[in-house]
């Protein structure tokens, strides 16, 4: 049997607070093969988001993992690094943010964000790189491409920035692609356009990817499977036809109805 290109085992995840301890995780278990996309569904504060950056290694200084094991590509990443992480993020896995706003780096433009990831992990020319940053907006089919690299997150729309994260986020072909609610803030139609872009790209080039999200009709039409999270656990998981035509768990027949 071919093992998961990601296991997350019994994870459990503590923040520090004013007010003491808080679990955040209280014992995540999930499994994603190659070329899957997961749904990972659920009200705010149930722990999608705190999962999708224990994955990537980039949680608050005031969390921690303090139990269970994340293994990529048969890789213990649970406590990895700085040297261990620095080939893996952005080259073997990444994350489209929720805000792409707030994520972009406000003083530099799009171009040179793209390039930055690209020579992070390629020994690529500054030509060379802004090169390739424009395949990549072609390939998240921004219109004026050329125009666009010189482009500053402020001068572009929502749906725009929402592309350039895309872009960047598929720069150098991850296994896994984390999209941690990628449609927050976008009108219905840009949802679409937007959802469709990814799942075309993931099918294309073979990628994994969890999509983080509310909206369980997102879930339904783009997962291969819907894990259900409630106040730090998973609670349900199954295929998306199961899930929302036979719910078992309590929590998840709320969700649905």
């Amino acid at each position: 049997m071919t093992a998961p290109l990601l296991a997350i085992d019994d994870l459990k995840v503590t923040f520090s607070t004013r007010n003491g301890l808080v679990e955040a995780l209280k014992g995540v278990s999930l499994t994603l093969d190659a070329g899957e996309t997961l749904g990972i569904v659920g009200e705010s504060g149930s722990g999608k988001s705190v999962t999708a950056f224990s994955v990537m290694q980039l949680l608050d200084r005031a969390g921690r993992i303090t139990n269970g094991r994340l293994t990529f590509r048969g890789q213990d990443i649970t406590r990895a690094s700085r040297s261990m992480l620095q080939p893996l993020r952005g080259a073997a896995m990444s994350m489209i943010f929720q805000n792409p706003r707030a994520a972009l780096n406000p003083i530099r433009t799009v171009g040179l964000q793209i390039a930055d990831v690209l020579r992070a992990h390629e020994p690529l020319s500054a030509k060379e790189a802004r090169e390739r940053a424009l395949k990549l907006l072609e390939a998240v089919l921004i219109r004026a491409p050329e125009t666009r690299l010189d482009a500053y997150p402020h001068e572009l729309s929502g749906g725009m920035c929402q592309r350039i994260m895309i872009a960047m986020a598929i720069a150098c072909e991850p296994a896994l692609l984390i999209a941690d609610e990628p449609t927050t803030g976008l009108d219905v139609t840009t949802q679409k356009t937007v959802m469709d872009l990814l799942a075309e790209i993931t099918a294309r080039r073979g990628m994994a990817m969890i999509l983080i999200t509310h909206d369980l009709g997102l879930a339904a039409q783009y997962c291969q499977r819907v894990a259900v999270m409630e106040q730090g656990l998973v609670v349900e998981e199954s295929p998306p036809a199961t899930l929302f035509g036979n719910p078992r768990h309590p929590y998840t027949k709320r969700l649905v109805a």
